[in-house]
């Protein structure tokens, strides 16, 4: 990615400015110098989630920032960062009332089933640069939808090299989901169940299940789904611990005096999240953090992981790096989190056990902060009209607006509401 942080770029808030990172969390030339420029007492660093390219970021921050100047106090003089990372969305996952301009931010058009669509592909390959030749295997797989074991055997392969997972996790040490290890007619099968839960046609309803192996093809389109967001977790916390987190370290040792708010949506919680990791012991700078369906697990804050005693999740204790609380806002309508990170997520060799799937593997943005003893849980009028506390966890059940969204993700992306931008003023203490 080019340039660096820079004033303005589409956003109607100011002082605004773009920090940029790449997938090893290395800033691009410039990232934090306008923030020295801002003459604030007040912060917002907000951390998009999956998206087709910068643009529909700027239009995400544009969109998000807009009513926080009416919100604020009269001695709240705010400054506004967007975090741009590499990250992707399919072009066939809805974001209500969010046009971005330009093709590579459009839905897709109707009728392209299981095949990749145009934008699609094209962000693929800047996902995954230097890929074009599996790449174009696996668009070539999922348009010609082939009856044959083998083929699904060529698909799993290919995905799996494209995640990075080559080896079986038992020679490396390292954690993979079931999904790239378990037989993938089966891992196909599931996710094409799980399609039809979230009310998504099996691809594009161009076909049944009575089709035979043909009808998997529409789980396993998802199933390379589920394989970008694999990625983006693991970019995610790299890019927060050791882009992010750094960055807001020096500026903060500059200017001790500046009040930092973090925000993220989805992948991009876990950015801010990690970011905490890099916050200088008995430093308090960090105000409050606000996660928008935050997709990673909602054990993350927990000293004692309820199916292991001996670990704490991946962020334990992490919540007293903030001067204020950590607010996980949540929505039963966000199927992307409801339906399909519980599935993505289980680990090669675990069953569900004893919890279920579903609370061995959920995420903090389905059903809010989970095994963090006192963290209270609230609904949002609640939090609107009583306040938040002023420290720890606290989930709040966003549900009565982030509740819009068609198949296969839901409500994930329908964030752009005065509310929540509410519940940051409050969380922040920055209110009237």
């Amino acid at each position: 990615m080019s340039g660096g942080a820079a004033w303005g770029t589409g956003v109607g808030v100011s002082p605004y400015a773009e920090l940029v990172f790449d997938a090893d969390g290395d800033p691009a030339p410039g990232t934090g110098t306008a923030l020295d420029a801002m003459e604030v007492t007040d912060l917002l660093v907000f951390a998009h989630g999956w998206n087709s390219e910068p643009a529909t970021s700027t239009l995400l921050y544009d969109r998000f920032f807009e009513p926080f100047p009416d919100l604020v106090g009269p001695a709240v003089r705010l400054g506004y960062a967007g975090v741009l990372w590499p990250s992707i969305r399919f072009a066939d996952e809805p974001i209500p009332d969010f046009d971005p301009p330009g093709p590579a931010g459009t839905l897709a058009e109707p009728g392209f089933g299981t095949a990749l669509d145009p934008d699609t592909r094209r962000a693929l390959g800047r996902f995954w640069p230097g890929r074009e030749a599996e790449l174009d295997r696996v668009a070539e797989l999922l348009e010609e939808r082939p009856e044959s074991q083998a083929a699904f055997v060529e698909f799993g392969a290919l995905v799996r090299e494209l995640a990075g997972v080559v080896a079986v996790p038992a020679a490396t040490g390292e954690d993979v989901p079931a999904m790239f290890t378990e037989d993938v007619l089966e891992v196909c099968r599931r996710f094409t169940d799980a399609l039809a839960e979230a009310g998504a046609a099996a691809g594009g309803a161009e076909f049944s299940v009575g089709d035979g192996l043909r009808a998997l093809w529409s789980g396993a389109k998802e199933v390379l789904r589920q394989a970008t967001y694999y990625e983006m977790k693991k970019r995610a916390a790299v890019i927060g611990e050791r882009g992010l987190g750094p960055v807001l370290a020096r500026l903060a040792a500059r200017r001790p005096a500046l009040r930092v708010h973090l925000i993220g949506h989805s992948f991009g919680g876990r950015v801010v999240s990690f970011s905490l990791r890099a916050v200088p012991g008995g430093a308090r700078y960090v105000k409050s953090l606000t996660l928008l369906q935050g997709a990673f697990s909602h054990y993350a804050f927990t000293d004692r992981l309820p199916h292991d005693k001996s670990r704490g999740g991946a962020l334990h204790g992490l919540q007293r790096a903030v001067d204020g609380p950590v607010v996980a806002c949540h929505s039963p309508y966000d199927t992307a989190l409801k339906v399909f990170y519980p599935l993505a997520s289980r680990m090669a060799g675990d069953s569900a056990g004893v919890l279920g799937l579903d609370e061995r593997w959920g995420a903090l943005g389905h059903d809010g902060v989970q095994a963090v003893a006192g963290a209270p849980r609230m609904t949002l009028a609640a939090a609107l009209r009583d306040g938040l506390p002023t420290a720890g966890c606290v989930s709040v059940d966003a549900g009565a607006v982030v509740r819009r969204g068609g198949a296969p993700t839901g409500a994930h992306s329908d964030i752009c509401h005065e509310e929540l931008a509410r519940i940051v003023v409050a969380a922040g203490r920055m209110g009237r």
